[in-house]
């Protein structure tokens, strides 16, 4: 029941209770409105990020055929794979404050269109440097997709559910490295590494198409300002929050790096289970998702601590147990599920910091997970460089997590996100950036 607009300012205005009930009873109109049909908005978001995921993880299980169709070294050719994440840390924050003032359903399908144009080029790349700037280009669009598709999952979802609205749309990245990465290096492998990379348009195209149909055409998606984005930067908590993320996410990378030679070195086994243990990563990862998006809107931060302390567990397992197939498969799996419970935390905590700019903070967070992915594999190389063996990448990768724990223990607790104040009226839809 509405509140009597007669008197602007009655106590109950002030309570939790009333602004709550005040955001569900504006969500619901504006929806009601709009028309449209959750499931299948959250479904048009997850297949784009599908889509994201399985050009940049199929991307790795082509390398070697790139290097080889283009004449470069192996070492020369992963710049190629770089160069994405390169575009992911530097080009998303960037497309993002400067796309500020688009309305979020259009924001999408601007970064659709470009994702596909990075793609066509990346078949179409005749050397390697032109492979590396359509990778650098594509790799532009992650971050971006990620901030805006997180404003309209939680637009879809209504108030207090970030944490599951950025995990629907972490979704599709997960099953991409279930699914679509093996499916993409099959179709590489099949057809030539051109044709992965067409694949991947096709899919980008239909996530167009979902995006374009069952989006919702609202103000409550309408963008904010250039400087009110940039204005988040200025906070320092956005900045630890981002160390802590690229910190403590890199140990699944420092495990996810390196499957291919526990599989094949450590426990002696064939190369055909490779992608099995893959798969049995990426399964994690899905499970995590879903767990870590529950737990960041119940609680303010328990999936980043539990899933820090957790993994750091299963990475001792790797370390001291992973020359047994029967141990490593199921740290592999504990491993991807451990980690991508605290990433929806993250994202929360981002936006808790900087509410006036939550695509930013999802851009952000994607540059944070691209860092990760960088710290993982250097430490990773390290260990392996100075002949500590193959399931040493275990303890980089604890190493780097524990830092990430302890920097979270020493700041986030001590330096919390604001309360939101309590409005003086009822929310309008149209303000959400």
């Amino acid at each position: 029941m509405r509140a009597p607009r007669a008197d602007p300012d009655p106590p109950a205005m002030h309570t939790a209770a009333y602004r709550s009930q005040c955001e569900a009873e504006e969500h619901r109109h504006d929806a009601s409105r709009a028309g449209p049909r959750p499931g299948l908005t959250l479904f048009a978001l997850a297949l784009g990020t599908f889509a994201i995921g399985t050009g940049e993880f199929g991307s790795n299980g082509i390398i070697q055929l790139f290097a080889s169709d283009l004449e470069v070294s192996l070492p020369l050719a992963t710049y190629a794979v770089t160069a994405y994440a390169v575009g992911v840390m530097i080009g998303s924050p960037v497309i993002t404050v400067v796309a500020a003032r688009y309305n979020r359903r259009n924001l999408l399908l601007f970064l659709v269109g470009l994702f596909v144009v990075g793609n066509v080029l990346s078949a179409l790349s005749a050397s390697l440097g032109m492979l590396i700037a359509a990778r650098f280009v594509t790799g532009t669009v992650q971050g971006a997709y990620f901030g805006a598709g997180a404003v309209v999952a939680a637009y879809v979802y209504g108030p207090g559910n970030g944490g599951r609205a950025f995990a629907t749309v972490m979704g599709g990245l997960t099953v991409a490295t279930i699914i679509g990465s093996p499916l993409g290096t099959f179709v590489g492998q099949l057809a030539g590494w051109r044709a992965m990379y067409l694949v991947v348009v096709v899919i980008a195209l239909l996530a167009g198409a979902a995006l374009m149909a069952w989006v919702p055409r609202t103000d409550a998606l309408a963008g904010s300002s250039v400087a009110q984005e940039l204005g988040a930067l200025r906070r320092p908590m956005v900045w630890v929050v981002t160390a802590v993320a690229g910190l403590g996410i890199s140990s699944i990378f420092a495990v996810y790096t390196f499957i291919a030679p526990y599989i094949t070195d450590a426990t002696g086994s064939s190369p055909a289970l490779i992608p099995i243990a893959l798969g049995v990563f990426g399964l994690g990862m899905a499970v995590g998702n879903q767990v870590g998006g529950r737990l960041a809107d119940r609680f303010a931060y328990r999936g980043l601590v539990s899933g820090y302390a957790l993994v750091l567990v299963f990475l001792v397992v790797i370390a001291l147990g992973g020359s047994s197939l029967a141990v490593l498969l199921p740290a592999l799996f504990f491993v991807g599920a451990t980690m991508m419970m605290a990433i929806p935390t993250i994202q929360v905590l981002l936006t808790s910091y900087a509410p006036e700019a939550p695509t930013l903070m999802g851009a952000v967070n994607l540059a944070a997970l691209n860092l990760a992915n960088a710290l993982g594999a250097i430490g990773g190389s390290i260990v392996l460089g100075i002949g500590l063996g193959t399931l040493s990448t275990a303890w980089a990768g604890l190493v780097l997590t524990l830092a990430g724990l302890v920097l979270f223990a020493l700041t986030v607790p001590r330096f919390p996100p604001p309360r939101p104040a309590a409005p003086r009226g009822p929310a309008r839809a149209g303000s959400a950036s």
